[in-house]
This record gives structure tokens, C-alpha cells and sequence, in this order.
């Protein structure tokens, strides 16, 4: 399903995202060298068994990668102008190798804008929801969508 164009949303709008995706060690271990972060809880399992997690720990920044591209498909593709910003980024349960999860999007607030009549801000408050049930990852994302045509 394409993303909606900015007329056609409401607050209090709510979408739980269909597609899921089981985090896979390649994925930790890609995401984590890619970006430079050396974390031994992310690439070291001798020096995560030791952690109080006892496991490799999915590194938090793929995790919230994640939750904002499981969401694209049904909220911002093939209308967004730009993302203006994240806010309120938290984790508040790890993610480990293994985990299902899948995003829930709520509409938070419309606004037109201001600087350009052809569009308008729509924040979202997105949740990655691991198998289960717990929520992993929450975050605010303004985009600048454009208007329907026409």
C-alpha cells in the first residue's frame, strides 16, 4: 500500500503495519560495522554473556531504523517531501537476536505548512513491538508530506 498524502490523514489515525521482521545476527553485525560503533555488547558474545543481558544486545540504532522503515510502506511512500526530525527516541526493552517485531503508527498532530502550500507536517508516534507483545522502540517522526493532487 502507498503512503497517504496529507489530506487524507487524521489524528488519533492508527495503523498496525502488517510486515514483521525476525533481527538476524547479520543484521546486528552488518548495521554495527557499517556505522562505526564498536560496542562489544553488540559484537562480542563472550563480553555480552557477561552483561546482565547474557546475550548479544541488538544494537538500539538499528532497532529505531527498523521501526521507521516497517512504517514507510503504509505512511509516508511515494508522498513525502522530506523527514523534518525524530523526537523522543526510547528503548525501553532490549532486542536481541531472534526477536520478531512490528510497528505500530499513530497520527499525533496535522499542521499545513506554512512555507509551502503544495504540503503539510504530519507527526507520528511509531512503536516497534517485539513477539512479545512488550514495546521496544518508540519514537515521534514529523514529515513533510505532500498535498493531494488536484
Amino acid at each position: 500500500m502507498a503512503g497517504k498524502f496529507f489530506d487524507e490523514w487524521q489524528v488519533g489515525e492508527r495503523i498496525e503495519h502488517e510486515i514483521r521482521r525476525t533481527v538476524t545476527e547479520t543484521d546486528n553485525l552488518l548495521f554495527s560495522c557499517l556505522t562505526h560503533n564498536p560496542q562489544p555488547l553488540h559484537l562480542d558474545a563472550e563480553a555480552a554473556r557477561a552483561s546482565e543481558f547474557g546475550q548479544i544486545l541488538v544494537n538500539s540504532t538499528f532497532t529505531f531504523s527498523l521501526l521507521v522503515g516497517l512504517s514507510v510502506g503504509e505512511t509516508t511512500l511515494g508522498t513525502l517531501v522530506a523527514n523534518l526530525g525524530f523526537t523522543n527516541v526510547t528503548t525501553p526493552r532490549p532486542v536481541f537476536i531472534g526477536d520478531t517485531l512490528r510497528a505500530v503508527s499513530e497520527v499525533n498532530e496535522l499542521r499545513p505548512s506554512k512555507s509551502r502550500p503544495e504540503a503539510g507536517i504530519v507527526t507520528f508516534l511509531h512503536e516497534a513491538i517485539n513477539q512479545r507483545s512488550e514495546v521496544v522502540c518508540r519514537c515521534e517522526r514529523s514529515a513533510l508530506l505532500l498535498r493531494k493532487p488536484g
